[in-house]
Order: C-alpha cells, then structure tokens, then sequence
C-alpha cells in the first residue's frame, strides 16, 4: 500500500475518532483474542466470513478478534447506564471467497443503554457525518424492520416463509417474491403490499408518502410514527436530501430490531458503512439494555480520493495529417520517460490536461 493511501486512510480514521468524540463517546480498545464461545454462539451475526481460531496454552479454544460489537457487549454492564464508545480496530477473517485470512481496519461506535428517538436520530447523524468526512457525495440507505416485520406477521405464513422472502427483499427481486408469495398462498393485498415494500425507494418524504397507507397494524404505524419522525430530524439536520428510504437494507431479525442503514460513496460499489439497532441480539446476550451502532469499512478505501483530480493527463498531445510522425513519438517518448502521462488525439474534445502539446499545423503551445 502506497504512502498516499496510508496517509488518506488515516486521515479519515483521524476525523471520524475526532467527531466521535464530539459527540461525548469514548474510546474502546478490545484484546487480540477472545474466548471462541463468544462467537461461536452468535455466529449468524458476524458479516459472513469464518473466524479464526486457535488453542491458547492450556487447550482453551481462542478466536482472533473477527468482531468488535460483540466484544463491546460481553464487556459492558446493564448497570453503568448509557455506554456510548467509538472503537479503531484491525478484525481478521476467513474470506469466504480465498478461504485466505485477511486482516479488515474499522473505525466505528455503539451507544448501549436506553435507546429512544434521540438516540438512533444521533446515530444516523454521525452515520451521515462520517460518510461526508469521506467524500462530499454520499447517500445513507435507511430501512425500518419494524415496518417490514410487522407486515409480514399480517401474512400469516409460517418461517419458512420470511426465511425465504428477506433474501429478495435484499435483492429486491420483485419476480422472484410475487412467486413465493404464490407459492404460500398469499392473498392479492398481501402481496401488492409486500411489493410496493420492495419497490419502495428514494426520497424521504415521497417515500414515507407511500409508506403511510401499507402501515394499518398498530405496531407497523408505531414504527411507520418513529421512521417518520427520524426523517424530519434528518431534514432539520440539513442531511435529508442524502438520505434514502431503501427497505432492500434488512439485516437479521434475529439480531437486528428497527432502524438499519447502510452507506455509500461516490466512486465505491460496496457499501463503506454499515450498522442498525441490535437490541434482539443484546436480548440473545442476556442483556437488558437496547443497542444501537455501525462500522465504517476502512480496507474499502485503499485507493479511493476524496476529490476527482484536476486534469484526466498531463500532457494532451494534438496532431493532424501534417504532423511529422517521427517528431511525433519522439516527443511521447520523452513525455512518458519524465514520467507524466500523456494522451495523443487529433482533437482535444472534453480530455482536461494540465499542459498542451500541439503539433498540428499551426498549432500553439499552452
């Protein structure tokens, strides 16, 4: 990795910890290894990869850290109030792909304790601020489980049923989930709701428009209530406009409860942020308390500049039917031995540069 890339990488760590602790969290540093129990009971949470593991001396099993929230939830207490932490982390994974281990750097936060409007409106704040340290052109997905759970208790279907829908709501694979819904005899209203849920996107206030008449049960118009009311602190907060009702972000409803989002940069395919309220899995733990947090991916952002460069090249080189060839790549030659790119066109058309070479007839040097 490249020195520039070290050094933006660590910019971006240094403003996100900064901001953090703006906003009263503390830093959490977690031990290289834990217990394997730990995570072996709560495998479905982690994000997909394998843990790896080893024998300590005395034969205990021993995992290398492949997750922070769960090691912040094993060392808090119900008993010390709100918690609220921010963590810079390396965890290490089997990569499903490689079956390599690979070593993934996160910078992230978790506010454990009561957990209200305020306290997921803030975090979804800090979700929106962290993807503006990286790049001005961002967008956070938001999505309600509890909208989405509710709905599908209407249904009346059994497991299988919401085991088999959420990767298609996931996907939002609309053909796919009309034909399941087939497939468990679910009735037309049903299923026009279920799809018009997966069609839903875009724009806070349009969506919640189309939103508002899906939500009839009394818990899907508490949770249609609380989203709705995030939104207006998110335009109060002057991010609204980048933020997107997106229910294609679902997570684990067997972990996760309520609000999940999932962030993007301009000039990245994968989502750099991830996160939601866990309070099932604070529940799984034995726990009191409700949880909400997210993780900024760091190893995304190998490579990745926050400002599109000033020029496409740097030397545009134009020539036409008079050009002496020779001449002609003689100076390329020379241009690309300096070590400065260089484009060769018989018209400069929309290429920035940031010097000119004109060899047509005529021609001026900028």
């Amino acid at each position: 990795m490249s020195e520039t890339i070290l050094k933006e990488e660590e910019r971006i760590a240094y403003a996100l910890r900064s901001l953090y602790r703006q906003y009263g969290y503390l830093p959490y540093k977690m031990s290289k290894f834990e217990a394997y129990d730990l995570y072996v009971a709560n495998k479905d949470f982690l994000v997909g990869d394998g843990v790896i593991t080893f024998n300590d001396t005395d034969g205990k099993l021993l995992a290398l850290k492949p997750d922070v929230t769960l090691s912040i939830i094993k060392n808090s207490s119900d008993e010390n109030g709100k918690q609220k932490v921010y963590y810079h982390e390396n965890v290490y994974r089997i990569s499903g792909e490689t079956k390599q281990f690979k070593e993934i750097p996160q910078v992230g936060l978790e506010c454990i304790g009561e957990i209200g409007v305020y306290e997921v409106f803030e975090t979804l704040l800090l979700a929106a601020k962290s993807l503006e340290k990286i790049s001005p052109e961002f967008v956070l997905d938001v999505s309600h489980l509890g909208i989405l759970s509710a709905t599908l208790e209407e249904f009346a279907c059994d497991s299988a049923f919401q085991r088999e829908v959420m990767p298609l709501l996931a996907e939002k694979n609309l053909h796919e989930a009309a034909a399941l819904c087939d497939k468990y005899s679910v009735d037309g209203q049903n299923k026009e709701k279920l799809l018009t849920i997966i069609r839903a996107y875009g724009n806070i206030n349009e969506t919640l428009s189309v939103l508002a008449p899906l939500c009839t049960s009394e818990r899907a118009k508490e949770s249609f209530e609380e989203l709705k009311m995030l939104c207006a602190l998110l335009n109060g907060s002057g991010y609204g406009d980048k933020i997107r009702l997106d229910f294609s972000v679902v997570n684990d409803m067997k972990y996760y409860n309520g609000i999940v989002f999932k962030g993007f940069v301009d000039g990245i395919c994968e989502g750099v942020l991830s996160g939601g309220q866990y309070n099932k899995l604070m529940t799984r733990m034995h726990r009191k308390s409700g949880a909400i947090g997210f993780a900024v991916y760091l190893d995304l952002l190998q490579g990745f500049k926050k400002q599109k460069p000033a020029y496409d090249v740097d030397v545009l080189v134009l020539y036409d039917e008079q050009t002496d060839m020779e001449t002609l790549s003689k100076q390329v030659l020379s241009i690309t031995e300096s070590g400065k790119s260089v484009n060769v066109r018989k018209a400069a058309d929309k290429v920035r540069y940031d010097k000119l070479l004109d060899l047509r007839k005529g021609g001026a040097n900028v």
